[in-house]
């Protein structure tokens, strides 16, 4: 299952993406299941990934999501070829913490250049991974 969707990259882009997931996980979880850790990781993820856009890049945000049975997909995409670079850790630092958030919750995760800006990728696992094989 595949779904695509396009915001401005204003701030209440957030929430319509979040709330473009979760009718996104609503239809994956008639075919595949989704354990609800996993839709609220996925949620997390969405959250922080369009915010990073709204954030610091211009233009155009557009979200794709995939799902299979065991993973579904996040990639956000903007006009800005700068990478974002992690903070080193600091716990007293306030805010700007959600790439290694998302990071630390998700199977994959990568951000590379595209000829029109960068591709930011997370998976999320829908199996529980911590269980016995």
């Amino acid at each position: 299952m595949t779904a695509s969707a396009v915001y401005e990259g204003v701030s209440s882009s957030i929430a319509l993406a979040r709330d473009f997931a979760g009718d996104f996980l609503d239809r994956v979880r008639t075919v595949h299941g989704v354990p609800e850790r996993a839709a609220w990781v996925v949620l997390l993820v969405v959250s922080e990934l369009v915010t990073n856009v709204c954030k610091y890049a211009p233009g155009l945000c557009r979200l794709d999501l995939a799902a299979d049975e065991e993973t579904v997909t996040v990639s956000v995409r903007d006009s800005s070829p700068v990478l974002p670079v992690p903070m080193d850790l600091d716990a007293e630092r306030v805010g700007q913490h959600g790439l290694e958030i998302v990071a630390a919750v998700c199977r994959e995760f990568d951000v590379v250049t595209e000829p029109t800006g960068k591709r930011t990728r997370a998976v999320v696992s829908l199996v529980d991974e911590t269980a016995p094989a």
